[in-house]
């Protein structure tokens, strides 16, 4: 234990604290600007979230993350079942989606938590693999399958956001899981192929494809309206982005000042998914771009601890915790400026949620768990260097006489 202490990552710790004294004051503009009286205690909760986030991350760093891998089946199969969760008495919905469960007062969002699962699950695969090159069907399909059941149940959910997510954290393990190049090509080709032929077929048969979908998700059309084809969408599906991106653009390059963002007001949500309008308002370009450097600097700190990494598993779990984190960054600060479709992702340490800020906190300690591996197999290296050295120390002596002297 004195050992891991000796061996903190004090600059993801201070990153951590910083993502804090960002969140506080923000949320707390956001809540007192904001008509919405529900959420008049968000404040003090998220503060009692990040108490409990720090013991979260203290206590997974404490944890040898090869125990991660090794029950990783387990640890899958649980998060399974948490997922299956909304389909029984604990079930309930917020802002159109259904995937929350309540228990003992507490929402939860098992999506959510299913991500660092899936990063696991998926780590772990690669690693038992120890393949130079992934193969298509032993490999790829296998990891694609592990993928396939918690992002249709979360489709199911109705939750886009966090199943695209799942996607994302799947490609990014892929890449680093030595995927053949010419897998990958064929991968993006289609992506994209996909993805055009998406967007010209969702323009050209918006009625039709309206009418498959039905009232559940019609949530999902005003909000590919709004992005695809605004001069087509409701003044309902607009609404959101038009007040965001007269937020944005009213702070200009300083910003309106602390509390005094007027139009961020207006924007729903404002503590949760679209909590970077109160920053862009109230701190302007320089705000944002301060906050970007922050999360720059967490992820250079991540991809360093991963290219010290001995072992396979631990840059897997790294590179899986940043495409999560790259993808709800840009998803969630995008969807507000055009980029992007309006999903409910939030923004990773910024926007109020217990079981988002949780789940991070848990991500950075698996981080925290790698760079503790890494720290010890360095010192055993030195030992085993030094003891070589003196060992050779020794030999040399017995070896070097001096020659005799006679008279």
């Amino acid at each position: 234990m004195l050992s891991k202490i000796k061996n903190i990552d004090w600059t993801l710790v201070i990153i951590l604290l910083i993502f804090m004294g960002i969140c506080i004051p923000v949320l707390n503009s956001a809540i007192t600007n904001s008509t919405n009286a529900n959420i008049s205690a968000s404040v003090k909760n998220m503060v009692v979230y990040y108490i409990l986030g720090f013991i979260v991350f203290f206590g997974v760093a404490a944890v040898p993350y090869q125990l991660l891998i090794k029950y990783s089946i387990y640890i899958y199969v649980i998060g399974i079942g948490v997922l299956l969760l909304v389909w029984t008495p604990l079930r309930m919905t917020l802002n159109n989606a259904d995937g929350w469960v309540k228990i003992a007062g507490i929402s939860l969002q098992p999506a959510e938590v299913f991500k660092l699962v899936l990063i696991i699950g998926i780590a772990a695969y690669l690693n038992h693999k120890q393949k130079d090159k992934l193969l298509f069907w032993k490999d790829i399909v296998p990891t694609g399958l592990i993928v396939l059941v918690p992002f249709g149940l979360v489709m199911l959910q109705n939750d886009l956001g966090n199943a695209l997510c799942y996607l994302v954290i799947f490609a990014g393990l892929l890449w680093i899981g030595n995927m053949k190049y010419t897998h990958a090509l064929i991968f993006l080709v289609l992506a994209v192929g996909m993805l055009i032929g998406g967007i010209e077929g969702y323009k050209t048969y918006r009625e039709p494809i309206g009418e498959f979908v039905g009232q559940a998700r019609a949530h999902w059309l005003e909000r590919i309206d709004a992005w695809l084809i605004p001069e087509q969408a409701t003044e309902k599906a607009m609404y959101q982005i038009e007040r965001a991106q007269l937020a944005i653009g009213n702070g200009g390059m300083l910003g309106t000042g602390y509390m005094q963002g007027e139009n961020s007001a207006r924007v729903p949500y404002t503590y949760a998914d679209s909590v970077i309008t109160v920053i862009a308002e109230e701190y302007g370009f320089v705000g944002m771009a301060a906050l970007l450097l922050v999360y720059f600097i967490l992820i250079h700190r991540m991809i360093l601890i991963a290219l010290n990494c001995r072992e396979r598993a631990g840059p897997y779990i790294i590179v899986g915790i940043v495409a999560m984190l790259m993808y709800q960054i840009f998803e969630n600060i995008g969807m507000f400026m055009g980029l992007m479709p309006l999903t409910g992702i939030t923004l990773p340490f910024i926007s109020y949620g217990g079981t988002s800020l949780l789940i991070n906190m848990a991500c950075i300690g698996v981080v925290m768990s790698i760079h503790f591996s890494n720290k010890k197999h360095e010192e055993t290296e030195n030992i085993l260097r030094t003891d070589h050295l003196e060992e050779e120390d020794k030999k040399n002596k017995r070896k070097f006489k001096l020659p005799s002297l006679k008279f």
